[in-house]
């Protein structure tokens, strides 16, 4: 058998038993992601961010009740609705409702 024999055609990566995949993907499932929610945007001018202060208000292109976009990095991946959690007075969290083709990868 030579060195080619090893080697996994669509990734060109060498070829792994069934227990090493387990055992791999157990490992990348482990691993912590950064989600970013995106509840708008906004688009002031250079002079009016220099006058922000303490308390002012930035208004963002969205309403309260608009849908907000899940990301992982660039990638969207779904949209969901804010609510708050259940018996954590004040924390949030997105209650999704359109998850995006993820047959790709992430």
């Amino acid at each position: 058998m030579d060195e080619q024999d090893d080697i996994t055609p669509e990734a060109g990566l060498p070829a792994m038993e069934p227990a090493q995949n387990r055992r791999r993907s157990s490992a990348v499932l482990g691993v912590p992601i950064e989600v970013i929610i995106s509840v708008g945007k906004a688009r002031p001018l250079v002079s009016e961010l220099v006058n922000l202060r303490r308390d002012s208000v930035l208004p963002l292109d969205s309403k309260i009740e608009d849908p907000v976009e899940i990301y992982i990095g660039e990638r969207l991946i779904a949209r969901g609705e804010l609510q708050e959690m259940d018996g954590d007075s004040g924390r949030l969290g997105v209650r999704l409702t359109e998850i995006e083709d993820l047959s790709n990868g992430i």
